[in-house]
């Protein structure tokens, strides 16, 4: 990778990382959850309100961490408002990948665009973790509430 664009790119971590966007508790949110990570100590949680249409309404996390949990974090909040789940799903898978270093043939232009700040963490594995904890705490939310609808609907 280019100097000045890893440059950029290290730019782009550290100002999600201080200014996160999304950032702060959701009080009517309909799906949550928490992630750890114990190797570095990472935490995060997860809100977020899904609409009638299974649209991301809604997105906000909370946590403490190094920059790139909290950048990664930032940027997902960002860039799954206003998606639906599948949409999301998508993104998440490529993103994943995309950190891990393999092709990403799911992601549109623009969002690999977006994401390409963070591809480099394949060079360092245990960053990979931090940088996926988010998005894994995201599809945990999902699921939570998914289970939480299906019992309140069992009651």
């Amino acid at each position: 990778m280019d100097h000045s664009l890893r440059e950029l790119y290290q730019e782009v971590i550290l100002d999600h990382s201080r200014h996160p966007r999304h950032f702060g508790v959701l009080e009517n949110a309909t799906h949550k959850a928490e992630g750890y990570n114990p190797l570095c100590g990472d935490k995060v949680h997860v809100m977020l309100v899904l609409d009638k249409d299974g649209r991301v309404a809604d997105i906000r996390f909370t946590g403490k961490g190094c920059a790139i949990s909290q950048a990664s974090a930032s940027m997902m909040t960002e860039m799954l408002a206003g998606r639906t789940l599948a949409e999301a799903q998508k993104l998440m898978d490529g993103f994943i990948h995309l950190v891990k270093g393999e092709e990403a043939p799911g992601l549109s232009a623009d969002d690999r665009e977006h994401l390409d700040v963070m591809a480099g963490l394949s060079e360092f594995p245990m960053r990979v973790k931090c940088a996926t904890l988010a998005w894994h705490t995201f599809s945990n939310a999902i699921e939570e509430g998914a289970i939480a609808a299906a019992e309140g609907a069992a009651s």
